[in-house]
């Protein structure tokens, strides 16, 4: 064991980050196959629980079994804990638990939480671990009491638990059954409006949080990393929610809703296979752009559109890259440019294999499951549990380089 352990530390910080993500898939799919988590009469196939673990760790939602008939409420519970220790990062999680304990955190884990976390620095780090850990705790108790207003028949309080854990970490788990998500409450505002609110504030990130709360809620003196994010949402959040409503007959509401939870929630209150090709691809942007840095969500994120966006005017224009008065560093653009890159080669190649396995499947599905997977959304059209074993296996793959990130994933090879 001490062999074991001095090989992982002597690993560079990315792929003790992998080997950690890894681990727990592995960990969590085994405890799901146990007797204690199945419900009586289910015959669980393994590549299907490490399928769902996959999901959870990654928070993503993309199920292939549905989580009410399947698990009981102790495999309902294991989830819940892998979709929140999928949601802080494991090393996060890891450091928490070295600060309860009372010990020192050392160098190491220090450098592990600023690759984790994409930190400038390491100043700070046990600080902002406790806060990571303090807000998460505080959103998501006040969503389980907020949720279980709404959730008003039997074991509502494990339910709405489990929804505020979902919900606040970006993953469109559910267990509600018969793999509806939220449709039976579609023209809920309240349910919606709470699920929303919690999707944001897990998808906007700590660091903002943090920077919100210091600050006071002054506008003013914000950093420039908080004013782009919270703008980019907004603009993102409203631009989708006319769009989709444009594109697709259904409610204002459920226009918002969706706008939200495409940005790595997953949750869905209308039957996407519904949608039309205009209203799949304005799901398919926003799931690829996804949520923004240091957050519980996926996708190459706001910032990383902002400065793409910023460096494209400045190219044309001939005038320097600025946001609120503030100068953009010089190398945001080449490492935008990268991680988009990247990310676009990963989503065509996943749907072009795809496409070889399921050749019976449309192209705009695949597409759009492949991109799910990517941004760690979670959102389907419904061709999920279809899907042979080749193509789950590549979603899980997908999923994973889509929650560490294409450039740790180019990283654990140097």
């Amino acid at each position: 064991i001490l062999r074991i352990k001095k090989f992982v530390m002597s690993q560079s910080p990315a792929r003790i980050i992998a080997f950690g993500f890894a681990a727990t898939i592995i960990l969590g799919s085994l405890i799901l196959m146990l007797p204690i988590s199945l419900n009586d009469g289910v015959n669980l196939k393994y590549i299907d629980s490490l399928y769902t673990a996959t999901s959870a760790v990654c928070v993503t939602g993309l199920i292939t079994v549905d989580p009410a008939n399947t698990f009981t409420p102790f495999g309902r519970f294991i989830l819940a804990v892998l979709i929140q220790i999928g949601g802080l990062g494991i090393t996060s999680l890891g450091t928490g638990i070295i600060i309860a304990m009372g010990k020192r955190v050392n160098f190491k884990s220090r450098s592990l939480v600023k690759e984790a976390l994409n930190l400038n620095s390491g100043k700070g780090i046990v600080k902002f671990i406790k806060e990571i850990f303090f807000t998460t705790i505080s959103f998501e108790l006040i969503g389980t009491i907020l949720s279980f207003i709404d959730f008003s028949f039997s074991k509502a309080l494990g339910i709405s638990a489990f929804h505020s854990i979902a919900a606040f970490n970006n993953s469109g788990f559910d267990i509600l059954g018969n793999f509806q998500s939220l449709a039976a409450y579609k023209n809920n505002v309240y349910l919606n409006v709470v699920t929303c609110m919690l999707i944001i504030l897990g998808g906007i990130g700590f660091f903002v949080i943090k920077d919100i709360k210091t600050n006071k809620f002054k506008w003013k003196s914000l950093s420039m990393h908080s004013k782009v994010v919270i703008w980019v949402t907004i603009i993102l959040i409203i631009f989708g929610a006319v769009m989709i409503k444009l594109t697709n007959n259904i409610t204002w509401l459920g226009a918002l809703f969706n706008s939200v939870s495409a940005r790595t929630a997953g949750f869905s209150t209308f039957n996407l296979s519904n949608f039309s090709n205009a209203g799949i691809i304005v799901m398919i942007v926003l799931m690829f752009i996804g949520a923004s840095p240091g957050s519980t969500g996926g996708g190459i994120k706001t910032t990383t559109v902002f400065v793409l966006f910023k460096g494209i005017v400045s190219a044309a224009t001939n005038k320097g890259e600025k946001a609120f008065k503030y100068a953009i560093p010089k190398n945001a653009f080449r490492k935008a440019a990268v991680v988009t890159v990247l990310g676009i080669n990963v989503v065509l190649i996943g749907t072009f294999l795809i496409s070889i396995f399921e050749p019976q499947l449309e192209l705009r599905d695949i597409l759009f499951e492949v991109v799910s997977a990517y941004g760690t959304v979670g959102l389907t059209t419904g061709i999920t549990t279809s899907l042979s074993a080749a193509s789950k296996i590549l979603s899980m793959i997908i999923m994973f380089i889509g929650r560490l990130g294409p450039m740790t994933i180019v990283t654990l090879w140097y």
